[in-house]
Formats: C-alpha cells, structure tokens, sequence
C-alpha cells in the first residue's frame, strides 16, 4: 500500500545504546593528515555469525578506484557482502569498490556491509588498508568492534506455524489463519529521518491491537534501515533498527499474535510505469526486489529469527513488474526468477531468491510470497510458485475496493483455485472510502474458505488519505477500523 504524505514523529522505538564505532586512523611521523579512516561496526550477532559494517573514508586526493582489505584475527568468514567485490583468504579479507562506487573524492565515504560466519569469539579485525596503505591505530592499540545488543528473549504466547496442505496449522495440528492487522511505520520512519516507528509500540500499544482479538500484525520492513547502509541516519539503522524490530516482533508474540516480517522499501532506481518515486534509495515500493541488497536482508532477517519459528516471513510487499513488461509471461518470469527483466533498469531478486536466501540461512519458517499487480494478481501464482525444500511457502494477496480483482467474480476465478492448493493470507486488506462495506463483503467471503486477512493499517493517519484503523493508539477505531475490530471479535 502507498502511503499517505503526512508523516508524524516517531515515539520512542527501543531503547538502545552502542559504543561509538572504530576510527582508525593513519599517522604518518611528519603529522599529515591520515590517508584514510575507517569505522568498523559490528551490527548485529547471533550464535554461529555476524552482520558487520566498514565505513571507509578517503584522506588523500580523489580516487577512481579503491580496495579495502583487512585481517580477521579469529574463525570469521565473510559469507556474503554488498556495495563491494568481496573476497577473502585466509583471514585476509578484501572488499574492492563496484562500477558504480568507484570515485571516492577527497573527504568522501562509503560503506559496505558483509554478514560472516563465526566459531569462537568474534575479536575485531587488527589492520586496515586503502589501496593496500596502511591506517594504523592511533596511540598503537587494536581496535573493538562495537558491542551488540542482546536479543530479547521471544514471547511464549504465538503458536508456532506451518504449512500442512493448504492450511496453516499449530504443533498440535489445529487449523490456524492470521487475522489482524498492519503495524506500518517501519519501512518509511527511518530511510525520511524520522524515527523507526510512526507511534508507540510499547506494551501498551501492542496490548491495544490485541484487544481487537487478532491473532497476528504484519511489520513492514526497510532494507537499507535493516542492513544499516550508509544513506540511513545511524540513529535508526542497523542494530538498533534491527533490536526495535526483534523488540516489537517479542511483544507481539508475549500478546499470543503471530509477527509476520516483511520487505516493504528496498533499492533500485525504476522511473517507468506506475513508479512510486525516482530515488534509487529504498524511499517507497520499487517494482521488484533488488539483487544487490534484497538477498543479503533476507539472509540477516531470517538468520536473525530462525530460532525464533513462531515469526512468518512476508518476502516483498506488492511487486508491479507487470507494469514495467509487455506481457504477462515476461512479468511472471520476472517475478519468480529475477535477473535483468524488461523495463527494470536494475537487477532483480525474483521470489526464488529471495526464498533461497531464507532456506540458505537455515530458517524454516512459514513464508509468503504475493502476486503481480501489488499483489492483487495471483492468476499464475500456482504455476510460477517458487520451489521450498522446507514445504512451508504460503500465498499472499493484497486487496483493496479500488483494485481489479476486487470482485467475487475474480476471487472466484483466481484466488479460490490458489487457496484450495495452498494457505492464502490477504497480507493487506482494506478501503479508501472511511467506512467497511467493501471489507465487509471480502472478510466474509474469505472466511467461507479459510482464508486469512490483516487489515491496513494501525496508524492513526486521515483514512481519507490511506486506509487507517484507529484515531488513537489506544485502539479507538475509525469508522473503517469499527467493521475489522467487530468482525475480529464476533469470530475469535
């Protein structure tokens, strides 16, 4: 869903605090300025691995090329990294400059960002280099790696989830449906500089939204804010946009209400068809996934949570490749396996890689994967599914009174054929016209063949502007919101 222009401040996301990260300068012995200096920050850790990143900047004169290389002193191997060639050998590591990042002028930074396995204690790296000149430490000390957060602990009160034929059942084999409600803010709060949530989402809130008696609340979620890349303002991105996550997916669950996670803003630049905005950055819904950064959050997501099965993966919000393609099938190919698809002037990460990356970090849980048409449009999703070893791949719909398919006659024609074969979620449901009629009708429909529906959203926005719930973080629902919260409650 597009989001209304009205933005407010976020309130008080997790409370975090991080050492500073690691300036290692070089010092010559005449007192010249150091040819470079680089942070070194390690932004996220669990048992067997880390998300880490290197923020290199450039004290010499302009460079039209640059290496970074450095020297695991214990058992770290870089698994996967971005915004660099990354290689390693040995415990030497090198991340060399992409065509496009490159030029790094006098007093410029980038940064790159790397996820790494790890056995034993995770001791920084000792030394640093920049086209292979050193950046020795000041004062002659190594540097330390700034410290993590601690996880919370998940709540106990979520079921644990999965597929079994085209249900999703509970460990003691009942049927199960995510009935809710969205918890926006996540995936916009922090790449405008805001905050990570738009509202609270203390205990309060979240005991707010399941008073409605939903079962779950889908958390969309930023890419650059996830992986902390270097455009987000450090205050909301990497670790400490990750623990507000893992913070919010625990109160959640402690609610006995099911966390669904989801890619909503990711990278690339698409200024075609239907396009949200020209910025390259992950600043509103991109067509597709991106292959450069999009596999890479997945890996950290489901890394992050696979201890944690109670917590579902949404892979990417409402992909439209159908709007940049000339034909269904292109748009279909596109949306399963990604590469360089017509009218998307960047590589895409399909559904398939998205869900490999998920499996290759060894997370089983329940996944979904929506249709073409932001997900309005599940017309191939049999067909084109991607393929799960774990058996525990779901389909997703969005669907809004001012779509396409948002009549019995297509249901009938396109989502009944997916939901008797697999669990359907409506991951987003809702209206423009301030009231429930049209949501009405979907909700009972799709409660007459088991299929599961979060409305959109929890936000306190002009439901003028955007399907908004409430008028009061307390759970006060708008005239819309008044037809989910009853319909929720006359159910449970």
């Amino acid at each position: 869903m597009r989001h209304p222009p009205h933005l407010a401040v976020a309130v008080g996301a997790a409370a975090l605090v991080l050492a500073s990260a690691v300036v290692v300068p070089r010092v010559t012995a005449s007192g010249a300025e150091p040819s470079c200096s680089v942070a070194y920050t390690v932004t996220n850790e669990w048992s067997g691995g880390f998300q880490g990143s290197v923020t290199l900047t450039n004290n010499t004169s302009a460079l039209s090329s640059w290496s970074l290389g450095f020297a695991f002193t214990g058992n770290q191997t870089v698994t996967q990294g971005w915004n660099a060639k990354w290689s390693q050998s040995g415990a030497t590591v090198t991340a060399a400059n992409e065509s496009w990042n490159g030029s790094l002028a006098h007093g410029a930074s980038t940064t790159v960002g790397f996820l790494a396995s790890l056995t034993g204690a995770n001791t920084p790296p000792r030394a640093f280099t920049l086209n292979g000149e050193p950046c020795a430490t000041t004062g002659g000390g190594d540097p330390t790696p700034t410290p993590t957060p601690t996880s919370p602990t998940p709540g106990t009160g979520a079921p644990v989830l999965h597929v079994s034929g085209n249900k999703l059942v509970d460990a003691g084999g009942a049927t199960r449906r995510l009935l809710g409600v969205n918890r926006s803010g996540g995936e916009f709060m922090c790449v405008q500089g805001h905050g990570i949530f738009d509202g609270p989402v203390d205990d309060t809130s979240v005991a707010a939204i399941a008073s409605w008696h939903a079962g779950a609340v889908r958390i969309p979620l930023n890419e650059e804010c996830w992986l902390g890349l270097a455009n987000i303002n450090p205050a909301y991105a990497g670790a400490r946009y990750i623990a507000a996550v893992q913070d919010l997916a625990h109160r959640v669950e402690a609610h006995g209400m099911t966390p669904v996670v989801e890619l909503h803003w990711s990278y690339g630049q698409y200024t075609g068809n239907s396009a949200g905005c020209s910025d390259v950055h992950a600043s509103c819904q991109k067509p597709m996934p991106d292959a450069q950064y999009a596999p890479a959050f997945w890996s950290s997501v489901a890394t992050t949570f696979k201890s944690d099965p109670a917590v579902v993966f949404d892979l990417f919000n409402e992909p439209y490749p159908d709007r940049a393609t000339s034909t269904a099938d292109q748009a279909w190919s596109c949306w399963r396996d990604g590469g360089n698809c017509p009218g998307i002037g960047y590589e895409v990460a399909g559904m398939q890689d998205l869900l490999d990356a998920v499996r290759g970090a060894g997370a089983r849980n329940p996944v979904l994967a929506g249709g073409i048409a932001y997900a309005n449009d599940l017309s191939q999703w049999l067909a084109r599914a991607p393929a799960d070893p774990a058996g525990n791949l779901a389909a997703a719909y969005h669907g809004y009174n001012f779509n396409s398919c948002a009549s019995e006659s297509c249901w009938d024609a396109t989502l009944a054929p997916v939901a008797a074969r697999v669990p359907l979620v409506a991951g987003e449901l809702g209206e423009n016209t301030c009231a429930h009629s049209f949501v009405d009708h979907a909700m009972k429909w799709f409660d007459d063949r088991g299929i599961s529906y979060l409305g959109w959203t929890w936000n306190t926005w002009d439901c003028s502007s955007g399907p908004s719930l409430i008028t009061s973080y307390d759970g006060t629902p708008t005239a819309y919101g008044t037809g989910l919260r009853d319909h929720l409650r006359s159910i449970d």
